[in-house]
């Protein structure tokens, strides 16, 4: 199996008529762009000049985009790294592409689905299946077996859709 590309930010406009273009990081380690010399952005390999952060996004100076134009080219475009990049995790932490897919069982033995998208938010994620949407939280959570593909949920009333 090879490896997986994981996606950590986005280009979404240039930034200013230097040529900076201004990333949304899609990574819980929005730091890690400060230690990056060089960035994958779709298939293309290019040396990074510099690196701040303004107002939760990335300003990211890449060689040889040097105005605005240049800049322009690279909207739209995704900052990926290779799985073997991925910042190591706690116990119990999990990356949302390691998540979606996983079957949702209720402690009761009810499937809810699987996992098709996580909602990120400043307090919890939010698992979402095709019959409910769990907050990411212990108080409904039992567990989570990503190796098995099954997370344990006690089931709450209004939390399933019928």
């Amino acid at each position: 199996m090879g490896e997986e590309d994981i996606v950590i930010g986005e280009i979404v406009a240039p930034f200013g008529r230097k040529g900076e273009v201004k990333v949304v990081p899609l990574t819980d380690f929005p730091e890690r762009f400060l230690e990056l010399d060089r960035m994958r952005v779709d298939g293309l390999e290019l040396d990074v000049e510099g690196v701040r952060f303004h107002k939760g996004t990335a300003l990211v100076k890449f060689r040889g985009f040097d105005d605005i134009s240049a800049a322009e080219e690279l909207r739209g475009k995704k900052i990926l790294i290779s799985e073997t990049e991925l910042t190591p995790l706690e116990e119990d932490e999990y990356y949302v592409h390691d998540i979606i897919g996983v079957e949702v069982m209720t402690t009761e033995g009810e499937s809810l689905g699987r996992i098709r998208e996580v909602l990120r938010s400043p307090a919890h994620d939010v698992y979402v299946t095709d019959r409910a949407m769990i907050p990411a939280v212990k108080e409904f959570v039992v567990s989570i077996d990503v190796p098995g593909g099954r997370i344990v949920v006690r089931p709450v009333e209004g939390l399933v859709q019928e």
